[in-house]
């Protein structure tokens, strides 16, 4: 039985916000979707309180957002999705150098079965290959041992999901986004720093130069 459909336990603020969490960064609830407190009580068989506690957190972690109708999933701001990759561009060389300098054996061991893992696969679907991507980052970030840069990159992760269509399903993006990988985690075996950063640093401009074209596409369509 999944979170979201498990309230045999307990339901309070807490239980609320992280299946709400959940679906919204599974992109269950589109960008506009309109999350009310009276239709989410009566889901969880709760109280406006707890519902409005789970909300007010959602909307701090700008998963939501005010809007006319009240809170809702927020649209898409081109502007702010290309200040998140410019952000994102610097903190992932930054985080590939300092994984290079500070990775452990096990480190290792956990990029690069997530690589061969997913070289593995046969053509998955654009949101399989978001999430198995999103898994090698958080690896990498874990591997430079700085819970400062690993929720700053955490924490502007989620500020991209309401975009449509990856940019590893453009093309033969996905197929090169996986060799950038695997040269990513040789440059991190090897504690070859400079080289780890020019990596990260041209995998993450790449996916920036791919969002703008998609987001121009749009912008016509």
């Amino acid at each position: 039985m999944t979170e979201s459909t498990d309230m045999s336990a307990k339901v309070d603020g807490e239980a609320i916000f992280r299946v709400l969490r959940g679906e919204i960064l599974a992109g269950v609830h589109p960008p506009g979707t309109a999350l009310r407190e009276v239709v989410i009580s009566e889901r969880f068989g709760v109280s406006r309180t707890p519902v409005r506690e789970a909300l007010s957190r959602l909307q701090h972690e700008r998963l939501l957002e005010r809007a006319a109708r009240g809170l809702q999933v927020p649209q898409i701001d081109p502007q702010e999705v290309i200040q998140i990759y410019d952000l994102r561009v610097m903190l992932e060389e930054e985080a590939a150098g300092q994984a290079a300098s500070e990775r452990r054996s096990a480190d290792v061991i956990r990029l690069e079965a997530l690589v061969e893992r997913d070289k593995a696969l046969s053509d998955p679907d654009d949101q399989t290959r978001i999430n198995l991507n999103q898994e090698f980052h958080v690896a990498l970030w874990a591997a430079s041992h700085n819970p400062v840069l690993t929720d700053l990159l955490a924490r502007l992760s989620t500020h991209l999901i309401h975009t449509p269509r990856s940019t590893l399903s453009v093309g033969n993006r996905w197929q090169e986004s996986l060799d950038e990988h695997e040269a990513l985690v040789c440059a991190v075996a090897d504690r070859r720093a400079e080289d780890a950063r020019r990596i990260a640093r041209t995998h993450m401009e790449t996916a920036r130069a791919l969002r703008l074209a998609l987001l121009r596409t749009s912008a016509a369509g």
